[in-house]
């Protein structure tokens, strides 16, 4: 079936929120697509103002975290309701950072799956492999695991609604990129998981998208492949570049 390409940024800590806003106009015209699904996904202090910026546009606005309680005594967390009423309509939850730098764990990962599902956001799960993994020749091993645990309780109807990101860790910011053949490879992996997991109607809806040093030369070719159903562009989607690779 064919599945609408879903092109999100993900600025991670980065832009003030006056240098969103100058970033969103600078990149309006640019990233006017009929055909692809586009998302900015910003720092929480950002969403406000870049929710106005795109006001009109084709782009829609992704937070880059949640936390699993809708309010309560923690401190610094952003919750659902929070991002809902903002205008917020994506949410990336396990990026290998959050995973690695703040010790954010499959089991919690599946609560925040749940709670964006609960919300009303679409979750954009991420997953991947470190370099010691790819060489020891347990990449899908360990991308199954991180699957199977983050969307344990998840039903295959939510699963159909959800974007799941491949991003090998090894090639997020570094400059290296997984080969065309090695992303499809893992993205297929993905699917045939969720096929196992729930069904194949199920795998043949879900979007998958590869991250890892997507640019404006590599994007064509990564999306040209069967599973491959976009990108989730970090560096990238801070420059002029970003409308290159959502108009591959």
């Amino acid at each position: 079936m064919a599945r609408r390409k879903i092109i999100a940024g993900n600025w991670k800590m980065n832009m003030t929120p006056s240098q969103a806003v100058a970033l969103c106009a600078e990149l309006k015209d640019l990233v006017k697509s009929d055909s692809v699904d586009v998302v900015y996904c910003v720092p929480a202090i950002d969403i406000v103002p870049v929710v106005e910026a795109v006001k009109g546009t084709n782009v829609q606005v992704g937070a880059e975290n949640l936390y699993i309680e809708d309010k309560g005594a923690y401190t610094g967390e952003i919750s659902a309701p929070m991002l809902v009423d903002a205008g917020v309509k994506y949410v990336i939850i396990g990026h290998s950072e959050r995973r690695e730098y703040f010790k954010e764990d499959d089991a919690f990962l599946n609560k925040k799956v749940k709670k964006a599902f609960e919300a009303g956001l679409t979750p954009i799960l991420c997953c991947g492999e470190t370099l010691e993994q790819r060489e020891m020749g347990v990449t899908m091993d360990w991308i199954r695991l991180q699957i199977k645990s983050d969307l344990v309780g998840i039903t295959a109807d939510q699963v159909k609604k959800m974007v799941i990101a491949y991003e090998p860790i090894w090639a997020i910011g570094t400059g290296k990129t997984a080969t065309t053949e090695q992303a499809e490879e893992v993205c297929k992996g993905i699917r045939e998981c969720i096929a196992e997991i729930y069904d194949q109607a199920t795998a043949d809806e879900v979007r998958i998208q590869y991250g890892g040093s997507v640019n404006a030369g590599n994007a064509a070719e990564l999306f040209a492949q069967p599973d491959i159903d976009g990108g989730l562009v970090g560096g990238a989607s801070l420059k002029a570049d970003f409308g290159k690779i959502v108009n591959y």
